[in-house]
């Protein structure tokens, strides 16, 4: 079997170019490259431009970042048939960390404007990324989090305590809030001046019947899949810039949208339907009552 064949048939075994005619598959075996990398060799550092992507066909590669201070948090281990570096090619964002080779790894690397055909040529492909990067991000966020927690806690204060704490300005909160009708805010108040306009479940339900508003749900791609607004597309924070191009770019700035999804502690629909005002969508609003208010009324979902 010859070099191209060979990488042919490793870019028909990816889980990334499942569907991809035979024909396209030539194509591409005939510019991607092979390449060995020994043990221990960083194949591209945290902030770096985005060139290229890669598929893992045989070894282990490790996935870590660095902050301001030198402190390194580790994230995953990748292996074969999994792939890499697609982040950063997709947002046009700097690398958002390093990649290291744990053992001799062979890898096929795909150059940045042969990745943007593929995108382009083959849309399905751009959301299998988008679902997997959602996936990560997530991960990574939390070790991120809990690293971060590691590393600067105080040692004079105990787990104990530090629950202790948080549970008695939680419930003294709630019991300010249910005692006095006007409150206060248990997450800090937005930075923005204007508040965004809002629309009661019952409008909102008109509306969805009349079709003309798009629905957003602005929460974790996991809680979207659970049950979401039937019709209703998902345009999480972690990747608002990615699937904004995918999903609203050529949307009328004019349509009106209706952004709902939000936790105890993350006003998620706040966020998306600010940065959607930014970009020109005037005509945003948040759903009063989220999903909850939303369900309780029995309207149309789906998961």
């Amino acid at each position: 079997m010859s070099a191209k064949d060979e990488t042919n048939s490793r870019l028909s075994e990816s889980p990334v170019f499942i569907g991809m005619p035979e024909e396209k598959l030539l194509e591409i075996s005939r510019i991607a490259l092979r390449k060995i990398v020994p043990a221990h060799t960083i194949i591209f550092r945290q902030d770096e431009p985005g060139e290229s992507f890669y598929i893992i066909n045989s070894g282990k590669v490790r996935v870590y970042r660095k902050n301001r201070d030198g402190f390194e948090t580790h994230l995953a281990y990748l292996g074969q048939g999994e792939s890499f570096g697609e982040l950063a090619l997709i947002t046009g964002k700097p690398r958002s960390g390093f990649i290291e080779t744990s053992e001799e790894t062979d890898l096929t690397v795909i150059p940045r404007d042969q990745f943007d055909r593929i995108l382009k040529d083959y849309p399905h492909i751009s959301s299998a990324f988008v679902k997997q990067l959602s996936g990560w991000l997530t991960q990574n966020n939390f070790r991120l989090e809990m690293e971060t927690v590691r590393q600067f806690w105080v040692p004079s204060v105990s787990w104990i305590d530090f629950f202790v704490i948080i549970g008695l300005t939680l419930v003294l909160g709630i019991v300010f809030n249910l005692s006095n009708p006007h409150g206060i805010r248990l997450i800090p108040q937005s930075l923005y001046a204007e508040a965004v306009p809002a629309v009661n479940a019952s409008l909102a339900a008109e509306k969805y019947e009349e079709g003309k508003t798009l629905f957003v749900d602005a929460r974790p791609s996991n809680l979207f899949e659970q049950q979401h607004i039937k019709g209703a597309i998902n345009l999480p924070s972690a990747l608002f810039d990615i699937m904004y191009v995918m999903e609203l770019s050529r949307v009328d700035k004019e349509k009106e949208i209706i952004v709902y999804g939000r936790t105890i502690s993350s006003l998620y629909d706040e966020d998306i339907a600010r940065k959607l005002i930014l970009l020109g969508h005037k005509n945003t609003k948040i759903l009063q009552g989220g999903l909850p208010m939303w369900n309780r009324n029995r309207y149309p979902v789906e998961s």
